[in-house]
C-alpha cells in the first residue's frame, strides 16, 4: 500500500486489513474497497484539488441535516481520500418518495450569493464558483460560456451551434426569475444516489448555490425518477415552467459531456437547444 495512504490511515486511527480493492464506475478518480478493523471504507485517489473539494461538498451536504445519507469524510490529504463506505440494499418501496423528500429539505438551505466559496470539479472538468449576486449571471459566466467555449476550441461545436448556445446564454433575464441561491449536489445524476437500509444517500457532489432545477434536471437527463420522487419535492407547487428549465439546466451537464466524451453528445445539445429556442 501506498505510503502516504497508510500514514494518513494512521493518523485518522484505521487500521488496514488486507489491500485495496478496485471499484468499477468511477471517470474521473481510482477508487478503491478497504476492509479495516474499524470498518469498510472508501478510498478515493485523484487530482488534489478535485478530492478537496469532494470532502467540503461531502460536509457541507452532510451539514444540511436533509435527512439524506451522505458518506462521512475520514481523512483527505493530497491524492487520498478516505470515506466511509455505505451499505447498499435494492430499490424498495417509498425510496423515491424519501429521496424527494429528502431533496426537498436540501434545497431549503439558502444564503450568500449564487456560487461558492472554493471552486471544485463536476467530474474531471474544472467547475469555477466565484459567487455572483444574480442566478443568471453566474449560470451564464460561470457555466455555459465556459464550457460552450472549451468545446468550440475543441473543434466539439461548429460556428452555428455556438451562436445559438450564446443566444439562450444571454437571452436568461428575458425569460428566468432570479431565485435565492439554494444548496445544489451540482452532479446529481442516477449514479450518484445508493440506496441503504437508513434511506436514499447521495454520493460524489459538486455542490454551489445556485437554482435547485439543477439537480433535478441532472436527474431526469439520464433516467427520471418516478412521480413519487416529483410529488414528494414538489409538495404541491411545481412551477408552471419546470420544462423550460429542465432544458436550461441540462444544456451544461450535455457540454460537459460532450466536453468529456466526445461527438455523440453533440446531437442532445442539440436538442435541448432546439427544445429551449421552441418557447
Amino acid at each position: 500500500m501506498n505510503h502516504t495512504l497508510t500514514a494518513l490511515l494512521h493518523e485518522a486511527g484505521i487500521s488496514p486489513q488486507g489491500a485495496l480493492q478496485p471499484l468499477s464506475g468511477g471517470d474521473s478518480a481510482a477508487t478503491y474497497r478497504l476492509h479495516t478493523r474499524e470498518g469498510d471504507v472508501v478510498v478515493k485517489q485523484d487530482h488534489p484539488a478535485r478530492l478537496a473539494g469532494e470532502a467540503d461538498g461531502l460536509k457541507a451536504l452532510a451539514n444540511a441535516n436533509s435527512g439524506l445519507m451522505v458518506p462521512a469524510v475520514l481523512a483527505q490529504q493530497g491524492e487520498w481520500l478516505v470515506m466511509e463506505a455505505l451499505e447498499t440494499v435494492p430499490h424498495r418501496h417509498g425510496d423515491e418518495a424519501a429521496l424527494g423528500e429528502g431533496l426537498r429539505k436540501l434545497h431549503g438551505v439558502s444564503g450568500g450569493e449564487h456560487g461558492w466559496p472554493r471552486d471544485n470539479a463536476c467530474g474531471k472538468t474544472p467547475q469555477p464558483n466565484a459567487p455572483m449576486k444574480d442566478g443568471r449571471v453566474f449560470q451564464r459566466e460561470r457555466r455555459l460560456l465556459p464550457l460552450i467555449n472549451a468545446c468550440y476550441a475543441q473543434g466539439l461545436l461548429d460556428h452555428g451551434l455556438r451562436q445559438r448556445l450564446e443566444t439562450l446564454a444571454h437571452g436568461l433575464e428575458r425569460w428566468l426569475p432570479d431565485v435565492a441561491p439554494r444548496l445544489v449536489h451540482g452532479d446529481l445524476w442516477s449514479g450518484n444516489v445508493l440506496f441503504t437500509p437508513q434511506g436514499p444517500a447521495i454520493i460524489d457532489p459538486a455542490v454551489y448555490r445556485h437554482f435547485p432545477e439543477v439537480d433535478l434536471a441532472m436527474l431526469t437527463l439520464f433516467g427520471s425518477p418516478g412521480s413519487a420522487f416529483f410529488e414528494a419535492y414538489w409538495n404541491g407547487s411545481a412551477p408552471d415552467d419546470w420544462p423550460r428549465r429542465e432544458a436550461l439546466f441540462q444544456l451544461y451537464p450535455l457540454l460537459n459531456h460532450l466536453l468529456l466524451f466526445g461527438e455523440s453528445y453533440r446531437t442532445p445539445v442539440e436538442r435541448a437547444v432546439s427544445r429551449l429556442e421552441a418557447y
